[in-house]
């Protein structure tokens, strides 16, 4: 069912990818949209898209002190907002032992702390008005693995169960969240925006370099259409019967019930010795 109300959304990263097709879509069909860009050229170019519906705000999600200084004042002018899409983020590749742990800090202050930031700055409004959704991208990563995306899966399992924990937290506010976790799109997550460590250690090339070259050789003719999962977005807006958890892509689909399946097999296989540690 498509969502006929005229909502506020604050999306981020609205530059390129997802969240343009994402502020795109909401733009055309009449919604609001305040967009977090990096630059002063891209906050023109964005709200250029539509006169007076399109806000964007120059913010780094990582400048943590100033998301909510920044998205109360923009609010405050622009209106509540009804739907946060936490859209910002990439991917680093690297095997876990080449990659060092500043990376994986970067990795997670973008894709965890910055979308967590941004909630924080929009739940006390949400709160007080018992209304509002909060929409967080994550990935069929955050279901699945594969070597060479340690930090990457790492930081979308956090975001999936930060999600489904809030979600539980605000039902009685009558917020919803519901984290959407897409499979290979067409997007560049794999190519201009994709953060690679330098291959240094032998041992791991037959895992990590077959990986890499399909990953690489794949970017731009993946599956998905963002212009379709822009559309999905839209409508699960602000509806009450937004699911907690919802796969883009039939990829993400099958993966995911693969890793299912072999979880419970798994339970199963394992379940005399999980609970012989009860008291008796």
């Amino acid at each position: 069912m498509r969502n006929s109300k005229k909502l506020n959304f604050l999306i981020t990263g609205v530059s390129s990818g997802f969240g343009r097709a994402f502020a795109e879509a909401a733009l055309q069909a009449g919604h609001s949209v305040i967009g977090t860009v990096r630059s002063e050229d891209a906050k023109q170019a964005f709200e250029n898209l539509a006169s007076e519906r399109a806000i964007a705000v120059v913010l780094d999600v990582t400048d943590f002190s100033s998301i909510a200084r920044t998205i109360t004042s923009t609010a405050d002018s622009f209106g509540p907002i009804d739907v946060l899409v936490n859209n910002a983020g990439y991917g680093h590749e690297g095997a876990l032992e080449e990659s060092s742990l500043d990376e994986m800090r970067r990795q997670f202050d973008v894709n965890v702390f910055g979308a967590v930031a941004m909630i924080k700055a929009v739940l006390p409004s949400m709160r007080a008005r018992r209304s509002g959704h909060i929409i967080n991208i994550t990935s069929m990563g955050g279901f699945i693995t594969m070597p060479g995306i340690a930090y990457y899966c790492g930081s979308k399992f956090a975001l999936e169960g930060i999600s489904e924990t809030l979600a539980k937290e605000v039902a009685d506010f009558g917020i919803k969240v519901t984290a959407v976790a897409p499979g290979s799109f067409r997007t560049d997550w794999a190519g201009r925006s994709m953060a690679r460590s330098p291959r240094s250690i032998p041992d791991y090339d037959t895992v990590i370099d077959p990986i890499r070259s399909a990953r690489q050789e794949k970017s731009g003719h993946q599956l998905g259409n963002p212009t379709k999962a822009a559309q999905v977005i839209l409508d699960i807006a602000g509806s009450p019967d937004a699911p907690v958890h919802l796969l883009l892509g039939s990829d993400a689909v099958k993966l995911v019930r693969e890793k299912i399946a072999k979880m419970g097999a798994e339970i199963d296989a394992w379940e005399k010795i999980s609970v012989s540690t009860d008291f008796k």
